[in-house]
């Protein structure tokens, strides 16, 4: 899987279609700490005149031109994911939502995770060609199945291993700190010590058996290091 396939990284692109402030920076922030580029818009006409992302999320109660229509006309040219984002909770109006080209429908209050699992669900349907696998020298996860491998070997790892891995694995040059680690892995309900981070690091870099895999670059966090394949028995 490509890292944007992945929606793991600042390469896929959400638009932010909130009039309510606070909302939109809110999403906004744990988008863009989550690894999207985010732009935020607050009315239907900036929305529509907004390059073309890879998902939109689209509340359905904007000031200028409703919700739905401002959908229809993005459906109309681009082929982007659509989220419709609305207190609206009526079957009625998810319905013509969705007639109108939307791909999914949250009803507010919902929380980051969910929001973040919704996102990777419209691009995962949108993207089906798209191989569900991470490489990275000897490491390969295969995101369907939650397995990994390194050099051919089966690793066996728990929950939060795999997902600290997958975040690294979806863009490995790049550096990651403990707070971010925390806030893809462990989400907002956190709130212990980033230490925890180091502990499950720990583990990883035993299980995996590759030494150099995880590097720690020491008071800014964790990434990827370069390692070759063919490293059996290391």
């Amino acid at each position: 899987m490509s890292a944007e396939a992945t929606g793991v990284t600042g390469e896929t692109r959400v638009l932010v279609v909130e009039d309510d402030r606070g909302i939109a920076e809110s999403l906004v922030r744990g988008l863009r700490q989550a690894g999207y580029a985010v732009e935020g818009v607050r009315t239907g006409r900036a929305a529509l005149a907004a390059p073309s992302p890879d998902v939109v999320l689209l509340d359905l109660g904007l000031p200028d031109i409703d919700g739905v229509e401002v959908c229809r006309r993005l459906r109309a040219r681009s082929d982007a994911a659509i989220i419709a984002v609305t207190a609206r909770g009526e079957e009625a109006d998810r319905v013509v939502a969705l007639d109108e080209g939307a791909d999914d429908y949250l009803v507010k209050p919902f929380g980051l995770a969910e929001l973040l699992a919704r996102i990777r669900a419209v691009l995962r349907r949108r993207r089906p060609a798209e191989p569900e696998v991470l490489r990275h020298g000897p490491l390969v996860l295969d995101l369907r199945t939650r397995q990994v491998s390194v050099d051919g070997r089966q690793v066996t790892l728990t929950p939060k291993e795999f997902g600290i891995l997958e975040c690294l694995a979806a863009d490995p040059g790049r550096l990651l700190s403990r707070q971010q680690v925390l806030e893809r892995v462990w989400d907002d309900h956190w709130y212990g010590p980033t230490k925890v981070v180091d502990v499950h690091i720990a583990a990883l870099r035993r299980k995996l058996g590759a030494p150099g895999l995880i590097e720690t670059v020491y008071g800014h966090g964790f990434r990827l290091g370069e390692v070759q394949e063919s490293q059996e028995g290391t």
